[in-house]
């Protein structure tokens, strides 16, 4: 199938909200961290970006699998899951305080635990990816892979500046945007629009 406009609109739309957990992480550790160095920033983005990237391929060769055996009801699945995460980074948003364990360490262990925690959601997005039958999971992984590096660099740098004051509000943001594109799922596979 060609790649449209609309894929690749989707695919950042599904970066942008992915990045949201990494990107408040980010924050909080250039809070901890005060001088950011560029080491800094080409760390945490290979390491957030990367996982990112990685999950929703996981994920889609999971929910790929799975695909048979509830094929009348992958719409709601998608569904489901998507707004499940939205509704829980909306309510993380809440809480205005960092996690403990996004101090000033950019060692192994340290950065592999952040990584995974942050990027839970983009393995079961990559499962409600496949259960809609998307399509080009290998762009739209790289195109979420990008847009984490990137806004996790800006998060480390507004987090030395600003402290904590932008994390809510991108964890919100992201909940939000996950939460319409399952509802633009559930809806394109009612038949009610077309995108």
């Amino acid at each position: 199938m060609a790649l449209e406009a609309t894929d690749i609109i989707e695919a950042l739309l599904y970066g942008v909200a992915l990045s949201a957990d990494a990107f408040a992480v980010s924050v909080c550790k250039g809070l901890a961290v005060g001088a950011v160095k560029p080491r800094h920033i080409a760390a945490t983005g290979t390491w957030f970006g990367g996982f990112q990237a990685a999950m929703p391929i996981l994920g889609f060769y999971l929910g790929f699998a799975a695909k048979d055996y509830i094929i009348n009801y992958d719409h709601w699945a998608a569904f489901i899951l998507l707004s499940v995460i939205g509704i829980n980074m909306i309510r993380e948003s809440t809480e205005k305080s960092c996690p403990t364990d996004a101090d000033a360490s950019f060692a192994f262990k340290k950065m592999f635990v952040l990584a995974i925690a942050t990027s839970i959601d983009a393995l079961a997005v990559g499962i409600a990816f496949a259960m809609s039958g998307g399509e080009n999971i290998w762009l739209t992984s790289i195109i979420i892979g990008i847009t984490t590096f990137i806004l996790s660099g800006i998060g480390l740098r507004l987090g030395s500046i600003f402290g904590i004051k932008y994390k809510s509000t991108a964890t919100a943001i992201g909940g939000i945007i996950l939460i319409l594109l399952g509802v633009k799922i559930l809806l394109e596979h009612l038949g009610i629009i077309n995108f």
